[in-house]
């Protein structure tokens, strides 16, 4: 059988986390496109040069995670570590709008009131398909306001990113770890990376659901997804409601505990359950719901937003302090072992992924490669029940499988 072209084998091989980067730095040989399943894929339009198939091999996050040498404290659950808090936005609009604290949203609003940005380059609701997402290029409070909230369907924010940094101006970049992750790696071998891109800010992923899970939420609202008008997974309230509104004018809503408990988490990609970087450890500053704990687990209540703040080298940690300064942002010290707390399933996922790997290798399976991720280390604190568990239940779904494919 003919070896498939590199892009293609990344997809089949189930190892593609749809950042895009792919198709940015193939000059036009690529585009990111939804496949069968409701997530985003590079879609050859033609062959890759040699040389672009080994940056792709040197910079997909899909295939590999590589931490760079540093001297910043290394947690082997939540990776560098340079202070932990909690907090908000100062302002209550920008607090409301967020998904959790609004303490991203605060960020951007500085370093572009500031002038330390031209813009920021992140992600939002399309304008012309509500349900689908689209890269947005903010330049003011307003547009921040505008891109709040979680959006929990593929997005590829890393796509054009080769067209941005040829162009004049510096900006921020906000996108899931994986996003992140990419854009730090390709940092290695592009320059202008360091010179236009001022922050790399991120968020606490529990991973991509598809496409399917948002037409899962309309059919449990009874809404057609021609209808649709404005689509919202979160945001205005914290946890906040899942928000259907019509082009005649009706509005659905689903509370989170809902939407994502008992729908979207059903559709995420497989790729993201065998992957150890959900909190955000290539990125300066990471954000997360700070939740409260309620007999044992979090509360979803609406009440005020509340944000897990991880500031992971000095360039964030300067960062946060200036926000705080100039009254863009409230926050206090919070003790490392109140993450685990807050974020149980991403302690659970970081101690469950070698063994999971360990099972993608018992089944002949392509494995991504980490290093100086401490999985050993993450995999010992999770016992050896759990891991044992889990490594069985990854064989018994890859054989289950390779029977609806018919693949031996």
């Amino acid at each position: 059988m003919d070896k498939l072209p590199l892009l293609e084998q990344i997809s089949a091989d189930g190892l593609c986390a749809g950042c895009g980067l792919c198709a940015s730095v193939s000059a036009g040989s690529a585009r990111m496109a939804l496949d069968g399943a409701g997530y985003l894929r590079p879609t050859l339009l033609q062959p890759l040069t040699r040389a672009q198939e080994r940056l792709v091999e040197q910079v997909c996050p899909g295939i590999g995670l590589a931490h760079a040498p540093s001297d910043v404290a290394y947690d082997a659950l939540w990776g560098p570590l340079r202070a932990v808090r909690v907090g908000h936005a100062e302002d209550a609009q920008l607090r409301h709008a967020g998904s959790s604290g609004g303490v991203l949203s605060a960020l951007l609003a500085y370093l572009l009131e500031t002038g330390q940005v031209d813009y920021v380059l992140h992600i939002g609701a399309s304008d012309s398909e509500p349900l689908h997402n689209e890269i947005k290029l903010s330049r003011n409070r307003a547009d921040v306001l505008a891109a709040a909230g979680s959006r929990y369907a593929p997005s590829a924010p890393l796509s054009g990113i080769d067209a941005l940094l040829a162009q004049p101006g510096r900006f921020a970049f906000v996108g899931k770890p994986c996003d992140v992750a990419a854009l730090r790696q390709y940092a290695r071998h592009q320059p202008l990376v360091a010179e236009k891109v001022a922050y790399m800010l991120s968020f606490m992923c529990a991973g991509v659901p598809s496409m399917e899970g948002t037409y899962a939420i309309l059919d449990r609202v009874g809404v057609a997804r021609r209808d649709v008008r404005r689509f919202a997974y979160r945001g205005n309230g914290w946890p906040g409601m899942t928000r259907v509104e019509t082009h005649d004018g009706k509005v659905s809503e689903i509370d989170y505990a809902t939407s994502w408990g008992t729908i979207l988490n059903r559709h995420l990609q497989a790729r993201c359950k065998i992957c150890p970087d959900g909190t955000g450890e290539f990125a300066d500053v990471v954000c997360a719901d700070a939740w409260y704990g309620k007999d044992g687990y979090p509360d979803f209540s609406e009440q005020q937003g509340r944000s897990l703040i991880l500031s992971r080298n000095d360039h964030g940690e300067a960062l946060l302090h200036a926000c705080v300064a100039a009254g863009y942002l409230a926050m206090q010290a919070l003790p490392v072992a109140e993450i685990a707390k807050m974020q149980p399933y991403q302690r659970n996922r970081k101690e469950m992924v070698w063994s999971r790997l360990m099972a993608l290798r018992v089944m002949g399976r392509a494995t991504p490669r980490y290093r100086q991720l401490r999985l050993l280390r993450t995999a010992s604190m999770g016992g050896v029940v759990a891991n044992a568990r889990n490594f069985l239940g990854m064989v018994k779904r890859l054989t289950l499988t390779s029977k609806k494919t018919g693949n031996n």
